[in-house]
Formats: structure tokens, C-alpha cells, sequence
């Protein structure tokens, strides 16, 4: 099956991540290369784009079928970026001119019931973004203890009824029904969670949880952008797209730490003790028309940075 994908803050992130139109990029998260495309088309003679991404089907996209990118400035690796600097480093690439991440899930992930992610269609709970290896949603709900899993679904999934969510699905398992699909997930969420906000499903903050944990996505935000600004030549831009607010404190975090410099109190007058390394250069998000035409991208955030010395 073929699923859809309309990419999020298309031109103002591929400005943002531009420097030098004859540098070498990352594409963190390649998905379905929109974004990876459209940076392509900027990119000068000797320019030089490499992809990332956890999901063999995002890697089939970019290299087989009719959806192939053939230009040979363009390659993409089956891996998370928070392993660019290791896959880089050993191909000898560097420095970088542009790193950009697109973060959180993919329309085409959530659209496909046998990926797990949305509540909306029954399959299996599975919400791997790598389905070659690790551990699925259903596995780990039929591990995780009542503390665990409370743990999980409050930390992220800003959940306020973790704990009674928790309890329902260690009574569940223990009675030998553990929630195998996301119908039955969604289901055991909406018998505990009475109230809700406004349009929003009592199972959205429980899905986004697991997803997350599933993935270690926060944990690999970090070490990526780490990574990324380890990477970064002099000029070079780091570009990031949030989708919630766990994703948006920690790049803003990141950006203002790292936009500060540290100075030794006993001797104000000597060289900083951490020089200030990235400048921020702006927080971007989508227009009221590019909301109207995509309702995905309206909790989008743009949050682009520079390089500096």
C-alpha cells in the first residue's frame, strides 16, 4: 500500500538549513524526502546530501520504485541520526554545512494500521519506527510493572491519569488479556480516562508515551543534536522541526545552552571556560494557510541555529 506524506514547514526549513549551496547536509529524518528533496534542488555542483532514517521503508522509498532519488549527490543510510557522527566520521564528510531534523512520527507510519501508532485504525500494536529490531509497544506492556508503565505514560505523555491507566493494564494482563492491538489499547484507555480535552481522543497522550519510549526518541534527540553541533562546521545551520512540547523544551534547551558562554566568576577578565558556540537564529511557525491544508502541522515549531567559531 502506498500512504501519503505532506511535509511540514517545507521551504522555511530547507532555508533555514541552508549555508553554503556546495556544503555537505544530513537529513536527519528522511521520511518520504520532502524536505530532502527540496534541499537537493538548492544545492549546487558539489554539494552533498546525506539522509538518515530508522525505517526500512522510509530507506525503500529514497532507493527503490518509482519514489527513487538517482541523484549522485544524494545517499541515505538505515540508521537513527543520533548515529551521524560515527557513520560520518568513518566516511570522512566533514565538516557539515547543514544538519536538519524533522522529528516525531510520519503520516505514512500513522496511516498504516500494521505499524501500530494511531488509534484511529485497529492493528497491531507494534509503534517500532525500526521494525527490524527492538521492542514492540505490545511487549513491553506485557513486561512493564505498574511503576514502569506509570512512569512511562506521566514522563511522555504529560498523562495525569498514568497511574489509573497503569493499574488497568497490569489488571488486564494479570487476568491474561494484555493489549495485543491498538483497538484494545485504545479501548482500556477510554474506560479510565473520563475527561479530555476538547477533540482530542482519551487515548493520545498514552499512544505518544509508548511511541516514545518505544523509540527512545527523546534520548536520541540529545545525542543527535550533540552530535549535530560536534559536526557543524564554522556557519553551518542546524535546523529542527518539533511536533510536541517534550521534543520543543529540549531542542530550545539545547540551543539556549549552548548560545551562552561560561566564564570563571574568580577571573572575569580570562577566556571563557565554554565558549559560545550556536547563535539562535530564529523560531518559525506554519502559517494559518499551510495549517488549513495540513491540520498535522499545526503543533509544528521550526527553531533554526548557526554555528559559530
Amino acid at each position: 500500500m502506498s500512504f501519503s506524506h505532506v511535509t511540514v514547514l517545507l521551504d522555511e526549513t530547507v532555508d533555514g538549513a541552508l549555508s553554503d549551496p556546495d556544503g555537505v547536509y544530513v537529513d536527519g529524518t528522511f521520511g518520504r524526502g520532502g524536505h530532502a528533496r527540496a534541499l537537493l534542488a538548492k544545492l549546487g555542483p558539489k554539494g552533498r546530501l546525506i539522509a538518515f532514517d530508522k525505517d526500512p521503508e522510509a530507506v525503500a522509498a529514497a532507493t527503490t520504485g518509482d519514489t527513487a532519488i538517482t541523484d549522485p549527490r544524494f545517499s541515505i543510510r538505515h540508521a537513527s541520526f543520533a548515529r551521524m557522527a560515527e557513520v560520518l566520521r568513518a566516511e570522512g564528510c566533514l565538516p557539515l554545512a547543514g544538519v536538519l531534523l524533522d522529528l516525531g512520527v510520519s503520516s505514512p507510519q500513522i496511516d498504516n494500521p500494521e505499524r501500530g501508532f494511531s488509534f484511529r485504525f485497529d492493528g497491531p500494536l507494534d509503534m517500532r519506527m525500526d521494525t527490524t529490531r527492538g521492542e514492540s509497544a505490545a511487549d513491553f506492556l506485557a513486561r512493564a510493572d505498574e511503576r514502569l508503565l506509570t512512569q512511562v505514560i506521566r514522563d511522555y505523555g504529560e498523562e495525569r491519569f498514568a497511574f489509573q491507566i497503569a493499574k488497568a493494564v497490569v489488571a488486564r494482563r494479570e487476568a491474561g488479556r494484555t493489549p495485543r492491538t491498538t483497538a484494545e489499547l485504545s479501548e482500556l484507555v477510554a474506560g479510565v480516562v473520563k475527561t479530555r480535552e476538547a477533540g482530542q481522543n482519551p487515548a493520545t497522550r498514552t499512544f505518544q508515551a509508548l511511541r516514545i519510549f518505544v523509540n527512545a526518541e527523546l534520548e536520541e534527540l540529545e545525542q543527535g543534536l550533540s552530535a549535530a553541533l560536534e559536526l557543524l562546521g564554522t556557519g553551518g545551520h542546524l535546523a529542527v522541526i518539533s511536533f510536541h512540547s517534550l521534543e520543543d523544551r529540549i531542542v530550545k534547551t539545547f540551543i539556549a545552552r549552548e548560545s551562552k558562554a561560561e566564564v570563571d566568576r574568580r577571573a572575569p577578565f580570562a577566556p571563557p571556560v565554554k565558549p559560545l558556540r550556536l547563535a539562535a537564529l530564529g523560531r518559525i511557525k506554519p502559517s494559518e494557510g499551510e495549517i488549513r491544508a495540513n491540520p498535522r502541522s499545526r503543533s509544528a515549531v521550526l527553531r533554526v541555529a548557526e554555528r559559530l567559531e
